[in-house]
């Protein structure tokens, strides 16, 4: 599904990157994209998406709460699900940051960071962390101001000129997509460890 998505969305060297991704972030990554409020939401990314397995986990603790610890592992699966595919699919697309790609010409005042383009692991984590806390807790109070903060990440990016909008599609998408392959994994686990336990009825 992956490899189908980035032939879709990643376009050859050639070609650089397509019309509609460069004209949308253009619209969107201002003059001077030195703006406090857009570098905290895209800075809160990661370290949310760590702390809040381990609150989950610490309050666990506390409370004794079995299925609270098993959302805890879940996150912490989805996180490094998260990782693996995000480093995979920028080591394998390659694909530089805009303002590298056009330094002078269209981004001159993006704020320089490291790494490759495709996905945004930024977005990824967000989303990831937001998928899988609503599907633990599937309220519309829970899941509204979750997806909420990962869609203002995902928008904080390319204010930033960081990526391309199909560097943030493809970063929601492995993001969800990691928080529900954890969440299966990890029943898919645990049902084969209690059925295992499970007495054998002759």
């Amino acid at each position: 599904m992956f490899v189908i998505l980035i032939s879709l969305l990643y376009p050859t060297k050639q070609t650089q990157a397509q019309n509609w991704d460069i004209n949308l972030l253009k619209s969107i990554n201002p003059a001077t994209p030195d703006n406090p409020f857009w570098k905290t939401v895209s800075s809160s990314a990661k370290p949310l998406a760590v702390a809040a397995p381990i609150s989950l986990f610490a309050v666990s603790l506390i409370k004794k709460d079995k299925q609270l610890r098993a959302n805890a592992y879940k996150m912490v699966g989805s996180l490094v699900i998260t990782a693996v595919l995000t480093e995979g699919i920028k080591r394998t697309v390659n694909r530089d940051r805009p303002f590298v790609t056009y330094p002078l010409e269209v981004f001159p005042n993006s704020i320089d960071e490291t790494g490759k383009s495709m996905p945004s692991g930024h977005t990824a984590f967000a989303f990831t962390t937001a998928t899988s806390l609503f599907s633990a807790y599937p309220k519309w109070y829970v899941g509204l101001p979750l997806y909420a903060w990962a869609t203002s990440v995902s928008y904080s990016r390319l204010y930033l000129g960081q990526h391309y909008p199909s560097d943030v599609l493809m970063g929601a998408v492995v993001g969800t997509g990691s928080a529900l392959a954890s969440n299966w994994l990890y029943e898919k686990i645990t049902r084969k460890k209690v059925s295992k336990k499970a007495p054998v009825i002759n």
